[in-house]
């Protein structure tokens, strides 16, 4: 994924509803606290959910289960099988839904599947005729209609019962026979009789009470061997249909192998769901919590859950777009310490941008260039490893540990910009006799030239301002906010128009004043003459823009928007200011305290040392003081270049920060008398 550059998007979470017996409550919160993902927003109790209400419910949910892995059943083997969707895109929609989606696919296969159990069926009746009577043809070749006929007298049948059973039968059922015949195979005895009518009933009674059996005999004058022989190609070809119509079941079901297997997630856990609620019957109420859970730890939660709780239901789903999500910023380590800079002005909302990256570029920069002094960002970062969080009532929270990293990136950069420009306490290598010890003569021109360092400060707050204005731009057009649209593309033009503007009543040329940081080409007079169209366009459409969007009162607001991106440019001299600031009066500090030391009345050795022991307390106490004054200030006006004339141009804010219900393992204990 490629990093943020400019702004970042906040964590994606899905709402969680977590249900459990009132029983288990108490374990539940103990595991939520474990795994410490859960933003908690409501816990409550609800009432018992009607029985009958789930049972019938159940009832149906087993019966598409059954549907489904009847479909399922017909594919060969074991393989694992991904669905096309998460189980929840079906889970979480209505149950009605998804039962009507389950019968109209399993209605798809009702023909064929019907089909293949007659098919199979006749095969296994075919079969046993075929194995039962060919027992008899050892005996016999008679019609078929022989086998099974029934007269004013006397009536012929084949019956099958377990060949222990015949035994135990077989005199008292003798006594009542013309003629029989018995064969026996696997333990089945298969009997021809032919009997009396009238004793019909007392026959048939003892062979089903002993677990017996009449054989149907097919209709027909074929002999017993012909049907035999008719049998055999018969069941050739029922098999050999039978396994066209499985073909044809195993093809449809392995084009929607994927949604049954999806189905078939989604219908396990509805009977989750119902299983708990079933329970919950049988109490006087059940327990549920809500809240909000980043969508990449969704699984971890689930599987921690339903390890730990053995009666339990989770819910997940998508937030819907009037909830408004608790935010977690997901921003690279290196930038992640500035979100406390941007939640000090506001957290952002779940679907805002996270300035975030652009944010803490800004601020690092900004802060370095204020303190580029090797010595006192060296000091900046000792104040901040063991001062800072004295100051803040000592403790170590997150946002302190934060603020701390923050310190530490902004006196890094002054370090850097420090040993380039050769600041180190102002210029007091030169107290030394010591030559110029800046690592870039560039860098060091930049810094401590007043008119470049102003000038470079403008240029950054002219960029700085404008990645705000476009931002501003791009969150516009998403709002459809036509109105706003216009005057801020009138803005962006009459920025160019400035060209033409500064030239006629400053008598200045801007690639002239740039060329003094960076090497730019002279404009030539069709680019000024261009630029005052774009002036001229550029004020009226930030005139009609604020009419459109503020109606009258448009008409005289339009003047704010032309003075205030002058002022929020402006504004931006600051930086060379406290820079300036900062390292001339290290140098009025470095010419002070030699100085004073000169001026105490003693000579010789004690005026040596008195004098140099009067300017080094001088120069520690001045440079102390510029240090702190440094640090201060660095960092109340980079917070308000950041603050006051970048983020309120696009950045609202107003979400609230994602507080996971989550177990500190080792939290800090204050003890002590004032603990």
């Amino acid at each position: 994924m490629t990093p943020p550059i400019i702004v970042n998007s906040p964590e994606s979470m899905v709402k969680v509803r977590v249900v459990t017996l009132k029983d288990y409550s108490e374990q539940t919160l103990k595991t939520l606290h474990k795994v410490g993902v859960l933003h908690v927003e409501e816990a409550k109790e609800l009432k018992p959910v009607d029985r009958a209400a789930i049972e019938s419910q159940r009832k149906e949910v087993t019966e598409l289960a059954t549907f489904v892995n009847n479909m399922l059943g017909y594919l060969t083997g074991k393989e694992e099988v991904l669905p096309e969707e998460d189980v929840d895109v079906v889970y979480t929609r209505p149950f009605p839904e998804l039962s009507r989606e389950v019968r109209s696919l399993y209605t798809r296969f009702a023909g064929l599947y019907d089909k293949a159990v007659k098919t199979d069926n006749e095969i296994r009746e075919l079969t046993e005729r075929k194995r039962h009577l060919g027992l008899l043809t050892q005996f016999y070749d008679l019609k078929l209609k022989d086998l099974e006929f029934s007269g004013d007298y006397l009536f012929s049948r084949v019956f099958v019962l377990p060949a222990e059973a015949y035994q135990a039968l077989r005199d008292q059922i003798q006594g009542y026979l013309f003629e029989s015949s018995v064969a026996t195979v696997e333990e089945v005895a298969v009997l021809y009789l032919i009997a009396k009518v009238a004793n019909r009933d007392a026959i048939e009674s003892l062979i089903y009470g002993g677990g017996g059996r009449a054989l149907l005999i097919p209709d027909g004058n074929q002999s017993l061997g012909g049907f035999l022989n008719n049998a055999e190609t018969r069941l050739q070809k029922l098999e050999e249909s039978l396994s066209a119509t499985y073909q044809e079941l195993q093809n449809k079901v392995r084009q929607d192998v994927k949604t049954l297997a999806l189905f078939k997630g989604a219908l396990a856990a509805e009977r989750q769901r119902l299983s708990v609620l079933s329970r919950a019957c049988e109490a006087k109420y059940v327990t549920s919590v809500e809240g909000w859970i980043p969508a990449n730890s969704a699984e971890t939660l689930v599987f921690q859950l339903k390890d730990s709780i053995e009666y339990i239901f989770v819910d997940t789903r998508e937030p819907e777009d009037s909830e408004e999500p608790p935010t977690k910023m997901k921003n690279p380590a290196p930038m992640r310490p500035f979100q406390v800079v941007v939640n000090l002005f506001a957290t952002p909302k779940y679907r805002e941008w996270d300035p975030t990256p652009i944010v803490a570029y800004s601020f690092a920069i900004f802060y370095g260039l204020m303190t580029a002094d090797v010595v006192y960002a060296a000091g900046m970062i000792l104040i901040s490893r063991f001062l800072v969080v004295k100051f803040l009532g000592g403790t170590r929270s997150e946002a302190v540990m934060l603020l701390q990293r923050v310190l530490y990136i902004c006196g890094g950069v002054g370090l850097v910009l420090g040993l380039l420009s050769g600041s180190y306490l102002g210029n007091i290598h030169t107290m030394f006799g010591l030559g110029d010890p800046s690592l870039v003569a560039g860098v060091q021109r930049l810094l401590q030239n007043p008119l470049i360092f102003v000038i470079l400060a403008l240029f950054i707050g002219f960029i700085h301002v404008n990645i705000g204005n476009v931002l501003a731009l791009i969150k516009m057009v998403k709002e459809r906010n036509r109105g706003a649209i216009v005057a801020k593309v009138g803005l962006f033009s009459l920025q160019f128009g400035a060209l033409y503007i500064i030239r006629a009543v400053m008598n200045v040329d801007i690639p002239s004043v740039l060329g003094l940081i960076v090497r730019m080409p002279q404009f030539s007079p069709q680019v000024y003459d261009v630029s005052l169209y774009f002036a001229i366009a550029g004020i009226g459409m930030i005139v009609a823009g604020n009419f459109i969007e503020k109606g009258g009162l448009g008409a005289i607001l339009w003047l704010f928007d032309i003075t205030g991106i002058l002022g929020d440019i402006m504004s931006y001299a600051r930086i060379a200011g406290v820079g300036l600031a900062t390292y001339y009066l290290a140098t009025v500090f470095n010419m002070l305290g030699p100085l004073f030391g000169d001026l105490l009345p003693f000579s010789g050795m004690v005026g040596v040392i008195a004098g140099g022991a009067l300017s080094i307390l001088i120069l520690v106490i001045g440079h102390t003081v510029n240090l702190l004054l440094s640090v201060l200030t660095g960092f109340i006006h980079s917070l308000r270049l950041c603050f006051v004339e970048f983020l309120f141009k696009f950045y609202e804010g107003g979400g609230r920060i994602y507080s996971p219900f989550k177990l500190i393992k080792r939290p800090p204990v204050l003890v002590g008398a004032k603990s």
